[in-house]
């Protein structure tokens, strides 16, 4: 991954919103302040970063700038499953600040938690900061389980 690569100024703007939805439901359909669905999360980031981006995870992976997984920097997204079916907000580090599912909350997840489709950037024109101290995180954002809406298959231990 592309650790170690700075954000520009909009990613990090995106990366600390993201941040403090840490915790708050997920709701289909959801793009805030009280809940959001994993685009709704996305699309918000980039918005209260001052850059607006497509509404889904499809809109996303189709018209944002596709990036290679080793050139990811924070802020980026990381898009999930054959279909584009989820979506997830690069932190660095290997981690990803995401809206799992229904009955779950905004989490963070290392970025292999899905099966990753590929990564795009929301603003590729954008300069890197020189400077960057990632935002401080809780305890327990990693808590529960990190699998995306449309997992293919639940774990055998699920109890569905």
């Amino acid at each position: 991954l592309g650790d170690g690569r700075p954000p520009t100024e909009q990613g990090e703007k995106a990366v600390r919103y993201a941040v403090r939805q840490l915790g708050k439901p997920y709701v289909w359909g959801a793009e805030g302040p009280d809940a959001y669905d994993c685009s709704g999360l996305t699309s918000q980031a980039w918005e209260r970063a001052g850059k607006p981006i497509p509404r889904t995870s499809q809109e996303q992976w189709a018209r944002l700038k596709r990036v290679p997984l080793s050139d990811l920097r924070p802020g980026d997204l990381v898009v999930y499953f054959p279909g584009a079916t989820h979506v997830a907000l690069y932190l660095g580090g290997g981690m990803v600040v995401q809206a799992p599912r229904p009955g779950a909350r905004v989490k963070v997840s290392p970025v292999t938690s899905n099966p990753v489709l590929g990564a795009v950037r929301p603003d590729p024109g954008g300069k890197p900061l020189r400077r960057y101290v990632p935002p401080k995180l809780p305890k327990g954002v990693r808590d529960g389980s990190d699998a995306g809406y449309y997992a293919a298959d639940p774990p055998a231990t699920s109890a569905r």
